[in-house]
């Protein structure tokens, strides 16, 4: 019993610090656009090839629940569901880093407000 609630208290206090990272980041994104984020077209970007036919799931992987290995350099990737990684999207600095670094690695461009608001509504319900 006291191991499950340690636990319990663990994985709350993670997911609480996860959410409040990203409600900011959402939040940042949100005012920029002023449009509602889209699960479902987060799904599709993480999907949609771009400079080269690189996509997302090429290094992230299809589940964002798994390990991801990237295709280069075979490096291991943390999963970004933050259901399995509560601390993924928790750091709006580190978000954004990657975001920006990411998108011009895979689509030749950074990504706009709106395409981030929509990966981040779509791994925030894996």
């Amino acid at each position: 019993m006291k191991r499950l609630l340690i636990t319990l208290v663990l994985t709350t206090g993670l997911t609480t610090t996860w959410a409040a990272g990203s409600d900011l980041v959402m939040a940042a994104y949100q005012a920029q656009e002023g449009a509602p984020f889209d699960a479902i077209e987060g799904k599709t970007l993480w999907g949609r090839a771009g400079q080269e036919g690189r996509q997302c799931a090429d290094c992230h992987g299809q589940d964002p629940k798994a390990v991801g290995k990237h295709a280069t350099t075979g490096k291991r990737i943390e999963p970004m569901a933050p259901s399995v990684n509560p601390e993924r999207l928790a750091d709006p600095k580190k978000v954004e880093k990657w975001f920006k670094r990411n998108c011009e690695g895979t689509w030749g461009r950074e990504c706009s407000a709106q395409e981030k608001g929509h990966l981040l509504a779509w791994l925030s319900q894996q």
